[in-house]
């Protein structure tokens, strides 16, 4: 691993050495805040936003990160007029240009806040319109948390994980507390809260933009920012239209037929494992299984092609950490209920979480490797979907630790199940039956076959309208269309869908992602309020659009 400091290219021990030494006193309080920054300004003159994330990550022996993190303001406020602030020009759709733009939408509608509390009367509806706006932000903030704290720890630059975070969930809490107040018309406690919601915002952009996003620019190399795009927009973007993917990735080797390989794409690394594979082929030198090759696995045999498509379509999502607590595996299923991406392996796993639930991941690891506990469940319980989370120790067959398998699976369905069901049945809802074939549907919701079952039969949305439909680009919309399958067909979509209509930005949550899985264009124009046809036409615009 590339050591921070020599990622960063500082080399003036020192320099750095006092400056750690000037901060340490300050902290400790052997020095007032006048006499240290006097004592910064005669040593060091002015910080960059590297050199100072440096000191910060040094400090990491002589402060725990909740003390850290209690005094980042002090230690910011220390180097007033120290720290040169960044110009944080980057490269057009460059994952940290992407955050810029976000951050500076972010703070229009800070602008737009305090506009409001300066008006003289309180008007729900515009306080809906913010809300609705900010019910985005965590998308910025998971993207932060999923890809770009895994790629500073690479380098030894694991402060803003353990600090960072914390400011994140304070933003994040915030704003759905802010939102719970306004939806429950609290308006008194509501507007109460709006100053320190538009503080804590401003106050972690100004982090952001002040040493996180310069440093990770220094840090962090062109080919994995461009690998990092990928993943940003496999999580979603806050406030902004999705900008296209970054750049090629960079580095490449020469191939058998004279041209270059992109070893750090994924098609790249693949033509370059297999041509060599065949170069060791010819000289009978061993190499590893190709994907079709049947491997024996614990009951049976089976290629690693079809492990993978298994754990693809698996109705659960899995996540393996081993026995050295580093993540080593998840499941990348079309219904995963919360963001993940590449990034998150061999990192760990108490950096995949916020400060305030580390201590229970690390109480869980514990109670296994000593063979305390077995298991541990939790649910969450929300009106939108039921989400059953169990954590299962890992071990051989001598019993030793092997680490930690996380099990996850949306339960809302299965919860709503009653009675028996032993008939064979096509449930429209899940695999879109075609209009005309004999169905019924019990008060339950379940769809049989009139062949299959005696139950009674209730209105369903009148033919012409489910099967009126439009076709663009190759794509076909109609009233049944699910969501879902859009989303796979139209990158981007999903984003787009709040500008469409403000009552589809709950879409881009975890939990509103699991219910487009379900939902068809009827249901969302229906639950919306707009009309079917103004719904598929827009969609129509935003698909002839990306063309």
């Amino acid at each position: 691993m590339t050591s921070m400091k020599t990622a960063l290219g500082l080399n003036n021990n020192q320099r750095l050495e006092k400056m750690i030494e000037i901060k340490d006193s300050y902290l400790s309080g052997q020095l007032s805040l006048k006499e240290a920054r006097a004592l910064l300004k005669d040593h060091i003159g002015t910080c960059t936003p590297d050199e100072f994330a440096y000191g910060e990550q040094q400090l990491k022996g002589s402060y725990t990160d909740e003390e850290i993190t209690h005094r980042m303001d002090e230690l910011l406020e220390l180097f007033d007029g120290i720290l040169i602030r960044a110009e944080n020009t980057y490269p057009e759709n460059h994952p940290l240009w992407v955050y810029m733009q976000e951050i500076q939408a972010g703070l229009a509608v800070m602008d737009e806040v305090d506009a409001l509390l300066k008006a003289p009367h309180f008007i729900k509806n515009p306080w809906l319109g913010i809300y609705d706006k900010l019910s985005q932000w965590s998308r910025h903030l998971s993207r932060k948390q999923n890809q770009l704290y895994p790629a500073l720890e690479k380098y030894g630059f694991d402060r803003p994980t353990k600090i960072m975070w914390t400011f994140d969930d304070k933003v994040r809490d915030l704003i759905s507390e802010s939102r719970r107040l306004l939806q429950a018309d609290d308006n008194a406690k509501f507007l109460e809260l709006q100053p320190k919601m538009v503080d804590a915002f401003r106050d972690l952009a100004d982090k952001e933009q002040e040493v996180l996003l310069p440093t990770a620019y220094k840090l962090v190399k062109d080919n994995e920012f461009s690998h990092m795009s990928r993943g940003d927009h496999e999580i979603g973007f806050a406030l902004i239209t999705p900008p296209p993917f970054y750049g090629n990735a960079t580095g490449s080797t020469g191939s058998s037929n004279g041209t270059a390989t992109d070893l750090t794409s994924p098609s790249g690394e693949q033509n370059f494992m297999s041509e060599l594979a065949a170069l060791l082929g010819k000289y009978n030198v061993a190499t590893t299984p190709s994907p079709e090759t049947e491997l024996d696995v614990a009951t049976g045999k089976l290629s690693l092609e079809r492990i993978n498509l298994l754990f693809k379509h698996m109705p659960v999502d899995l996540s393996y950490v081993d026995e050295n607590e580093l993540v080593k595996f998840y499941s990348d299923t079309k219904h995963r209920i919360f963001p993940r991406s590449a990034n998150v392996i061999s990192r760990e796993v108490r950096n995949c979480h916020p400060a305030k639930s580390v201590h229970l991941v690390e109480e869980i690891i514990e109670k296994f490797r000593s063979g305390e506990q077995d298991k541990a469940e939790f649910w969450i319980n929300k009106p939108e979907a039921f989400i059953y989370i169990l954590y299962t120790a890992v071990r051989d067959e001598q019993g030793n630790f092997k680490g930690v398998l996380e099990m996850m699976q949306d339960c809302t369905r299965i919860r709503s199940l009653e009675g028996s069901r032993t008939l064979l049945t096509w449930d429209d809802e899940v695999h879109g039956n075609k209009e005309g074939a004999a169905t019924s549907t019990d008060t339950t919701g379940n769809t049989e076959s009139g062949a299959a079952s005696n139950v009674t039969t209730v209105h369903k949305e009148p033919t012409d309208l489910r099967t009126d439909s439009v076709t663009v680009k190759g794509i076909t919309i109609s009233g049944d269309t699910r969501l879902f399958d859009l989303f796979d067909q139209v990158p981007g979509l999903r984003q787009h869908m709040p500008e469409i209509n403000s009552n589809f930005a709950m879409l881009n949550t975890a939990f509103g992602k699991i219910m487009a899985k379900k939902a068809t264009i009827a249901k969302a124009a229906d639950r919306s309020g707009m009309n079917q046809r103004d719904l598929i036409n827009a969609i129509v615009q935003f698909i002839e659009k990306k063309a």
